[in-house]
């Protein structure tokens, strides 16, 4: 099994590595492999609606780490995506990132298990927890928690280092994930997924 972790702040070796650091101790004893991809600090920009990954190309008609990034998407289990909080939301570069990323891959992502990890100096936690976690959740994806939200504490870098409940945090998500991931694997196993049903899309205009 392989989990997938984004980290989204531009400081490659800031406290979001750290709490990354200490999830990927958990899956490495659960036997569950890890990469992680630093976008926080690429030039990614946004989103422009012009369709064309839905119209015959398949993929983002900005070729970049975002088209790079799909395929490790299709072939993970599991996806944690990491931020600093800014103005009490996400990086805004991971944003863009996301939003292309899981708007112009059609492949289906039920069941590959989420998780978001945030890093604030004070506030503005829970906020950016439920931005990232809306991603998965229209996704069919289960969310993983932890104990408290996914969260650790620190402004300058290594400051995570001291929030002792923070860590505590990702070590038990990290736990948590894995129980996630090798039930669901075996579900699949046993019972397949889930049955799908048409979408059927309405607009609300009148």
């Amino acid at each position: 099994m392989k989990v997938l972790m984004i980290n989204g702040s531009p400081h490659l070796k800031g406290n979001t590595r750290i709490a990354f650091e200490e999830m990927i101790k958990i899956f490495e004893n659960q036997g569950i492999e890890t990469e992680i991809l630093n976008i926080g600090n690429k030039d990614i920009r946004g989103c422009i609606g012009c369709m064309k990954c839905k119209n015959g190309s398949g993929k983002c008609v900005f070729d970049d780490i975002v088209n790079e990034t799909a395929a490790k998407l299709e072939e993970c289990d599991g996806l944690v995506v990491g931020t600093p909080v800014y103005f009490g939301s996400a990086n805004s570069t991971l944003i863009s990132f996301l939003t292309r990323l899981f708007y112009s891959t059609s492949f289906d992502k039920t069941m590959k298990v989420g998780a978001s990890v945030v890093v604030a100096r004070r506030g503005g936690i829970s906020a950016t927890y439920d931005e990232i976690n809306k991603f998965f959740a229209i996704s069919g994806m289960p969310i993983a928690s932890s104990q408290y939200w996914n969260a650790i504490h620190g402004r300058e870098a290594g400051e995570a280092m001291q929030d002792e409940e923070g860590l505590q945090a990702m070590r038990v998500l990290a736990r948590n994930m894995s129980f996630l991931l090798k039930s669901i694997g075996d579900g699949k196993e046993k019972y397949g997924l889930p049955q799908k049903e048409e979408f059927h899309r309405t607009n609300f205009i009148r």
